[in-house]
């Protein structure tokens, strides 16, 4: 069980698709400026993310090599269509807001990319536990940028009022450089983290 873990804790720090692998960066920085949208993006995510590597490490062995990638796409189309279908149905508010990226989900580099490292050569419960771990490492990131931009962006967190009226929204944090640098402050963050860790090693 604890190799499992390991597995799941690299994913969400020294693994980390979007602070160390830096790959998915477009979505984090297009729906992170409000909770409401990083949840549902973190969601439709994980519909494609943990089973796609269910699927595509218990076929491993017979996915011939000069068709793998065209059968990784095909196996994340079929669950990206399952999470539009899902997300349109139950959150259609936000799901119109940010379409565009859980579409996009089909060719999100962080699915693919775990597909071929991960999955591709690793058995089915350790790709399972890989998938729980991109998709935590993945929505923390999200998440937390969003909380961040849209308190200061809009005085909100989820679309519910928290600072007062008097406070004045600094308009820049729900735009598209305020995604930059809260990435790049989470990167310092981590690696000043993993560094210290290494040290005390």
């Amino acid at each position: 069980m604890k190799r499992y873990l390991n597995i799941v804790w690299d994913a969400i720090v020294p693994s980390n698709p979007v602070l160390i692998i830096a790959i998915g960066l477009c979505s984090v920085i297009a729906v992170s400026n409000s909770v409401q949208s990083a949840l549902l993006m973190t969601f439709a995510f994980s519909l494609v993310m943990i089973p796609s590597n269910i699927i595509i490490s218990s076929m491993r062995r017979i996915i011939p090599e000069e068709l793998r990638v065209p059968i990784f796409v095909m196996v994340i189309a079929a669950f990206t269509t399952i999470a539009v279908l899902i997300s349109r149905a139950y959150f259609t508010a936000i799901y119109d807001l940010i379409k565009l990226y859980i579409l996009l989900i089909v060719v999100n580099c962080i699915i693919i990319g775990r597909a071929e490292a991960f999955a591709y050569s690793h058995p089915v419960l350790e790709s399972f536990f890989d998938g729980v771990g991109m998709t935590l490492g993945y929505g923390w990131v999200l998440t937390a940028i969003a909380v961040v931009r849209e308190l200061l962006g809009k005085g909100t967190i989820a679309g519910f009022q928290v600072l007062p009226a008097t406070f004045q929204p600094a308009i820049i944090m729900i735009l598209p450089p305020a995604g930059f640098l809260m990435i790049g402050i989470l990167i310092g963050a981590v690696e000043n983290y993993l560094r210290k860790k290494e040290g005390k090693k």
